[in-house]
Parts: C-alpha cells; structure tokens; sequence
C-alpha cells in the first residue's frame, strides 16, 4: 500500500506521541512508588525514634552533667603533675604513662607496666624482674560528672554522703574534693605501679647520670662511679602512707615552678600548710578539664537531634535497654550502675595474692559472694578505649559482647589469642579455676539472651555511637615539658 508523505509523518508522530505517554506514566508510576517507599521510611524512621524515646524516658536518661568547672590555675597545676614523673618514686612514671591522651586516657595494654619500665603504649618494654599490674588501667573519662561515687575496678575507693572510705582509712587527710581526686592519691604509694622498691634508684634529671632501666645499678659517693639519688619513698613502711604522701609534696614543693603554680592554685593557703592532698585536688581537677566530653551522636539523640545515629546504631539502642539487657549493669547516663558482677572473666596476670588469681571485690568485702566481682565499667567512648574488661582479656568489643552472651562457655574456650605470650603463659584455664570463677557468676548473666549476627552488629553501631568526636585526636592535651625538667615523652 502505497502511504502518503503526510501519513507517514501522521503514524510517526501517533507513535512517539504513545511512547510518550507510556514514558510519562512509567515516570509518574515510578516517582508515586519512589513517594510512597520515601513516605514508609520517614514512617518507619518516626516510628523508631517513637520506641527509643519512650525507651529513654522509662529509665529515665538526661543529658550528661559534666559538673563543675574547676579553676583554670588548678588545672596548670594538675596538667604538670599529671604529666610529671616527680611524683613517682623513681621518677620514671608519671599519671599520664597509663592514661595518655594519645591512647585515649588508657595505655592500650590488657595489664599495665608500672615502675622500671620504659616507653608508651604497645611499644612499652617491662624491665627485669618487674611484674604486670594486675588490673588493667581504665580510661578516664567524664569522671567529673557528680554521679561518680567509686573509684578503682574493686571500688577500693567510695563516697557514702560526705564521708569518703579508702585505703588509708583514717589516715586519708581531709579536703579531699572528690572520688577522683582521692583515687589520685593511690596510686604514688603502690610499689608496683609507681613508688618502686626499697633500694631502687631514681631516673636521672637534667645534667644527672643515667641510671640503668632496671634500677639495680649500685653507685658510692665519693668513688669512681657517679653518685645517684636513693628512692626515698621507697624506703618507707607500707602501711606510713602519710609519709609517703609528705615525701612526694616536699619533693614537688623543692622545685620553684611547682611553688608558684601551687600558690595560684591555692592563694589563699600558706605553702607550708599544703599536702599532698591538694596535689590530688589539682590532678583531679585537669582530668575533669582535659576528659570530659558530651558531643557523641548518643549524647546528641538525648539532646533531640533525631539524625545523630544512624537507624542501625537505634536499633542497637532498643536492643541494649530491652531485650538484650546491657542496661541492667550499665545504667544510667555513665552508663555503669557502679556495683560489681562476676561476668566469668578470665584469670591471668600476676593475680592478687600468692594464688595468682584476682577475687575482684571480694579482697575488700570478704564476702564469698563478691569473689571474682568487678565494677561495671562506664561506657563513654568505649570503642576507642581498648582492650576490655578489667584484665584487657578481649581485643574487640564484638568479643566482650559474645562473651557475655555466653559467659560459661566463653570462660571454658578461652585462649587469650590476643595477648602477648607472656600473658598467655600466666593464663588460669583449669578445670577447679574455672569451676571456681562460675561459681559465683552473677545471676543477671544467668540467662543470657540469645541474639543472632545482625543484632550483635547493631550493638555494636550503638556503642560506636558513644564515643565523642572530639575524643578522637587528644594530643593537643601533650605538654612539651613539666617543671622537674623530666622528660614527657616517654
């Protein structure tokens, strides 16, 4: 059939004027379909955030208080201190060397290095003849927040009202300004980890002879040798922490900067009527300036920002304060209900006593039902403040949340892949030990729940959700130099 020009051209535009319409309504089918999936996620978005709102608000969570802001002249004092290795016996550890900044207020060590030792972190070499510090060295942060009352991993140090209960007992000098701040007094009088032994010698100063890593070099005034510095602190009776406390002040107070940072910190106190104690309140106070943070996307959500965790990290939310139960022990805007639970950690380290294991809150309680307890650790920041639990025992947190799923068996199976071998060596994986740790497993992990992958992965973009951005990168917080003129970097 023979078709005009004009009918051809009449059939061609008839068909693109079909194609046409056919497009414009794939167009429209597929932007009402793109409308509606749109619509259901928004639906499904304020329908989460309905449940976890509703969540928060039963246990009752608010934004974080940081606390008080401390004098800025008590903060110098106490950045110098805490950096500086004069107040360690040896002068060779200072508060920094297990809770730098560059490890995010830890070391990054499963059980620390005190005294003799050298170096930062992973990098750190124990000296001869040195031991582990049995529990490992917990981050720092936020413990300005007013809701703290214990410190230490057994709670060796708590606060009943105004009244604080400690160590030292009677003997702790008042003044104290917080748990914090009477932690900080502690740690100069262990042996261990930072007053050294008796006939040790002390780390060298400018312009003063290099002592050996292990301290055991042995010099004679007036010889051929040079002379060196005794540690003093060492020499003293365990039990005279007063004493101590006395020897480590005069030591700060011989060195002219300290004295001038301490009259600005305290102008209204003579400096023959300061102790120790106000060298704690100082140290407190910088780790309360320096540590404290509360822009993490969770603190964010709490504040009403609906987009600062993803769905993935709300989903892990409903999951820690419902079925999966974490909010049972870590509770609260600290997220630790600060009690102790046996959870079946695995034993290993040097132990605290001639047992070689560590009973936890038992060793302050004496009550068979605290052995192997350990204080709920908080969560701030958690993922950047590995390894976990208060022996480092596990390298992730997709571990510590598997072994609490299944502490039993997680106790029984453990290798301590992780640790170095002379950890491993020490590790306590008998049958009487471990029939022993489970004895006492806290009834709260009698039952654990059971959650599958996809659960444990929302977990986890939950606690990612708790760390502060501005946590990430802490070496700003580095001095160049404290006023003993000993090195920081170390």
């Amino acid at each position: 059939m023979n078709r005009t020009p004009q009918t051809l051209i009449a059939i061609v535009s008839t068909a693109i004027a079909i194609i046409a319409v056919s497009a414009l309504g794939a167009f429209y089918f597929r932007s009402e379909n793109r409308l509606r999936e749109e619509a259901a996620a928004v639906s499904m978005a304020a329908a989460l955030d309905e449940e976890l709102r509703t969540a928060v608000a039963q246990v009752g969570l608010t934004a974080i208080d940081l606390g008080a802001a401390p004098s800025p002249e008590k903060v110098a004092l106490g950045e110098a201190l805490f950096y500086d290795k004069e107040i360690s016996g040896n002068r060779d550890i200072s508060c920094a060397t297990c809770h730098h900044p560059l490890l995010h207020s830890g070391d990054g060590l499963a059980l620390p290095f005190g005294t003799g030792a050298r170096g930062l972190g992973t990098s750190r070499q124990i000296a001869v003849d040195r031991a582990f510090i049995p529990r490992n060295a917990p981050e720092i942060f936020n413990r300005g927040a007013p809701q703290w009352t214990t410190m230490f991993w057994d709670g060796r140090v708590t606060q009943e009202f105004d009244h604080f209960k400690s160590p030292a007992g009677d003997a702790l000098p008042p003044g104290l300004e917080s748990p914090l701040a009477v932690q900080a007094m502690f740690p100069p009088t262990s042996r261990d980890e930072m007053r050294g032994r008796a006939g040790d010698l002390c780390r060298e100063k400018e312009g003063q002879p290099q002592v050996s890593n292990t301290f055991t070099v042995k010099t004679t005034a007036g010889g051929s040798e040079p002379a060196v510095e005794i540690n003093e602190v060492a020499l003293v009776d365990d039990s005279n922490l007063p004493e101590m406390w006395d020897i480590l002040m005069a030591r700060v107070m011989a060195i002219p900067e300290y004295r001038e940072l301490f009259s600005a910190a305290y102008p209204d106190m003579p400096l023959s009527e300061l102790g120790f104690e106000h060298a704690a309140n100082a140290i407190a106070a910088y780790e309360i300036a320096a540590f404290s943070f509360d822009d993490s996307p969770w603190d964010r959500y709490l504040a009403g920002e609906d987009d600062a965790m993803t769905a993935k990290a709300k989903r892990g939310a409903l999951l820690f304060y419902g079925e999966a139960g974490c909010s049972n022990c870590h509770s609260g805007i600290l997220m630790t209900d600060q009690r102790y639970h046996n959870i079946a950690a695995p034993q290993f380290g040097p132990g605290k006593d001639s047992s070689g294991l560590d009973f936890g809150r038992y060793l302050q309680t004496g009550d068979p039902v605290d052995r192997f307890a350990f204080r709920t650790p908080p969560l701030r920041n958690v993922a950047l403040t590995g390894p976990w639990l208060h022996n480092g025992a596990y390298a992730s947190l997709e571990e510590v949340i598997q072994h609490h799923l299944s502490p039993a068996d997680s106790l029984s199976a453990y290798q301590g892949e992780a640790l170095s071998a002379d950890l491993r060596e020490t590790l306590r994986d008998n049958s009487a030990v471990v029939a022993g740790v489970l004895s006492t497993l806290d009834p709260l992990l009698a039952a654990p729940p059971e959650l599958d992958r996809q659960q444990v992965a929302e977990l986890l973009e939950f606690l990612n959700a708790l760390s502060s951005p501005s946590a990430a990168d802490l070496a700003y917080l580095v001095p160049e130099s404290v006023p003993s003129g000993l090195p920081v970097a170390d």
